[in-house]
């Protein structure tokens, strides 16, 4: 694949850029001239991604509210300003409704959506300092639309992402920040593996008019695309990555 350095210059950070989704948009972004910052809990993945591509690691665990602001604040220090936000971290626990907890349910919304605000509040707070607008992705799930049984707290914690993305980007437009959404589909990923079976892989390739699931660099992509600046008049925006399986 050729290069375009279309975020060149850019200063970045990857939540949950240790491994999958987040994994390979750090990487990806990286090979376009990015300086990127990868924030997770996985130390010796994220130290190993970061090193991989010259980037820094800054473990965090994002249950914990006051320390993802801490580190997302020393790493936007350290970089000397943020460009992009990029929040991919996210959990997905099996659990039918009837047999959800408080606490599943409760951990689930504190990763993967009330973490994506404490890393917007500081990155957007030094982006419109610096004067220079942003870009923020922000990955939801295509559950966020069509839901999922059995799969918990996830959906709703999705859809969450969705509004509260539409929110950001109504209120940080005229600061010139962009806030979009990402929808996967069928990824294959670490998240989910240890209850995936060829028969499941099988059964969703043939939901996709493609024949097939994702992959990571499918996502990667369409996240390149909206923090550059060909996305510029973009924004608000839940977009599909799906390959087919939800066409809207």
């Amino acid at each position: 694949m050729t290069q375009t350095e279309r975020l060149l210059g850019k200063r970045v950070i990857v939540t949950g850029g240790a491994r999958g989704i987040g994994g390979e948009i750090a990487s990806r972004f990286a090979s376009e001239g990015a300086a990127v910052a990868i924030l997770d809990l996985l130390v010796d993945e994220g130290t190993a991604r970061a090193s991989s591509i010259g980037g820094t690691f800054h473990p965090v665990d994002l249950l914990d509210p006051v320390a993802t602001a801490t580190v997302t604040q020393s790493a936007v220090e350290a970089m000397g300003g943020v460009d992009v936000l990029v929040n991919s971290a996210g959990i997905l626990r099996f659990t039918p409704l009837l047999e959800l907890t408080v606490q599943d349910w409760n951990e689930t919304f504190s990763i993967n959506t009330r973490a994506m605000l404490t890393t917007m509040q500081v990155c957007v707070r030094s982006m419109i300092a610096a004067g220079h607008g942003g870009k923020i992705v922000n990955l939801a799930s295509m559950a966020a639309k069509k839901g999922g049984a059995g799969e918990g707290a996830y959906p709703p914690s999705k859809a969450a992402v969705v509004a509260l993305t539409r929110v950001a980007a109504l209120e940080w437009g005229c600061h010139g920040i962009t806030v979009n959404s990402l929808c996967p589909g069928y990824i294959l990923t670490e998240m989910g593996a240890a209850t995936r079976t060829q028969a499941d892989i099988d059964t969703w390739s043939a939901l996709s008019p493609l024949g097939r699931l994702g992959s990571t660099e499918d996502v990667a992509a369409v996240a390149l695309f909206l923090a550059s600046s060909d996305a510029d008049y973009l924004t608000g925006q839940a977009v599909n990555v799906t390959g087919g399986m939800l066409m809207h």
